[in-house]
């Protein structure tokens, strides 16, 4: 069984800086597609940025530039850091482990960002 844990996330002023991981166990993923999404309140859940096995990112419009996200295989970890917050990246994150067969999330974490 598989489990992908969040944690990093909290409540930081605009222009702060916040850094998620996402730890998982029961499998070693360093094949997986490894991604961030997040969902806002009466929103749908959106896609944040995506790490291939070979290093290869992907990252929403609306991040790009501000958001890093990066994996260590050898921990079975994967990290976005978040610069530049502002109040719209307000949402619930997690993170998605996905192969072609197989498709795993985590349970979330808050990231609330407000004066």
């Amino acid at each position: 069984q598989v489990q992908l844990v969040e944690s990093g996330g909290g409540l930081v002023q605009p222009g702060g800086s916040l850094r998620l991981s996402c730890a998982a166990s029961g499998r070693f993923l360093s094949s997986y597609v490894m991604g961030w999404y997040r969902q806002a309140p009466g929103k749908q859940r959106e896609l944040v940025a995506t790490a291939t096995s070979g290093g290869s990112t992907n990252y929403a419009d609306s991040v790009r530039g501000r958001f890093t996200i990066s994996r260590d295989n050898a921990k079975n970890t994967v990290f976005l850091q978040m610069n530049s917050l502002k109040p719209e990246d307000t949402a619930v994150y997690s993170c998605r482990a996905q192969s072609t067969t197989y498709s795993y999330w985590g349970q979330g974490t808050q990231v609330t960002v407000s004066s």
